[in-house]
């Protein structure tokens, strides 16, 4: 199956009691044994597995062409996860990229694991920058995040894996903004696929659910499972369901993301009151040639720094009336947020850098409602 029938059909199947053809919502937290004491349908207790996360599970494994997937309550648990499940046998050094989500450096900054783990950053956009953190001391996990968030580098998928397999490292990639319709980590050599379940996915700014898909099975996914089910940090049944229910219209919704974005690109990197647009689309950007390579279009995430101070910026995000001014991405709605007064002092993001999510408004508004705002500085 191609990947808009896989986002239907992966995982359900018409329910055989009653003929429904969505998927029922289970809400039971147990399951009745048998006579013998067994399970026959392998559900015991809804933190060990449920109908419906089982039925995501295997839509996303199926979509990202995986082994296996795991899910979790949150995309941070989900990240969580996937550093505490590094083998104790591996090096328990992980090299991080200098750009990435701010809810990884909160985690470290603010939680044990950041003192359990020898934890560096590398310019991964410059793979000399990664080729030397990897030769200076065993490393046992690189991760990856392309397009990163907020700034919007692209990182070579498949240099970084090569790099990252003559030392023994695994690779993970934070999937996030590009969704599984725009790129296949896991197709690229990466050993596990990593998305914020509740932005592209999801879709509508409703569930909140994190997922990992691995290649192949492994130490480390079977640690994931045991970690999974043992410290119980799972996605409810419902937000399953609406994340199955979601994912149906992904590949559609994203087209109208990446159209409208790269209108939206285009718009600003010609206006007058803008300094700089950071948008893999635009042929200007250092990682376009990449970016084309490895991805089938450029996503519905982009940047963009106006030309003055952080007050400038700040006024743009409090003028405009149709885009939202809030924290996240991959929804229905268009959302801009000036980073750097929402990370404070661990912020990498310039004070004038403004992050926009294109959603699926008609784009003409979209691009009005910009130009109004920017009249303004």
């Amino acid at each position: 199956m191609r990947f808009e029938t896989k986002a239907i059909h992966a995982g359900r199947q018409v329910d055989p009691v009653t003929g429904a053809v969505t998927t029922p919502l289970h809400l039971s937290t147990t399951y009745e044994r048998s006579a013998d004491g067994s399970y026959t349908d392998g559900f015991m207790y809804s933190r060990g597995d449920n109908p419906n996360r089982r039925s995501l599970e295997e839509c996303l494994t199926a979509l990202e062409e995986g082994y296996d997937s795991v899910t979790f309550a949150s995309g941070m648990a989900a990240i969580s996860a996937v550093i505490e499940s590094l083998p104790q046998d591996m090096p328990q050094r992980i090299i991080l990229p200098d750009d990435m989500y701010f809810g990884v450096l909160t985690l470290l900054n603010e939680t044990d694991i950041g003192r359990r783990f020898d934890i560096v950053t590398a310019d991964m956009s410059n793979i000399e920058d990664l080729k030397a953190a990897v030769k200076s001391e065993p490393t046992g996990l690189i991760w990856i995040e392309t397009p990163s968030n907020p700034q919007i580098k692209i990182i070579d998928i498949a240099a970084v894996v090569s790099i990252a397999k003559e030392a023994g490292a695994v690779t993970v990639v934070d999937n996030t903004t590009a969704t599984p319709v725009l790129q296949n980590p896991l197709s690229l050599g990466a050993d596990f696929s990593l998305h914020s379940v509740t932005k592209y996915i999801g879709g509508h700014s409703d569930l909140l659910l994190g997922a990992v898909v691995a290649k192949e099975d492994s130490p480390m996914l079977q640690n994931l499972r045991t970690w999974q089910h043992a410290k119980g940090a799972v996605p409810s049944s419902f937000d399953c369901w609406l994340a199955l229910r979601g994912v149906q219209t992904l590949s559609a919704r994203m087209s109208v993301h990446c159209s409208g974005a790269k209108i939206i690109a285009d718009f600003l990197n010609q206006h007058d009151k803008v300094e700089a647009v950071y948008y893999p689309g635009l042929l200007k950007h250092p990682g376009h040639d990449i970016a084309a390579s490895q991805m089938s279009d450029f996503g519905g995430l982009m940047s963009f720094k106006v030309k003055g101070k952080a007050e400038a910026a700040l006024k743009v995000a409090n003028t405009v009336k149709i885009f939202t001014q809030a924290t996240s991405l991959g929804g229905t709605h268009s959302y801009i947020e000036h980073r750097a007064s929402v990370e404070k002092e661990l912020t990498k993001a310039p004070d004038t850098l403004l992050r926009l999510s294109v959603g699926l408004e008609n784009v003409q508004d979209l691009q009005e409602d910009l130009a109004q705002a920017l009249s303004g500085i």
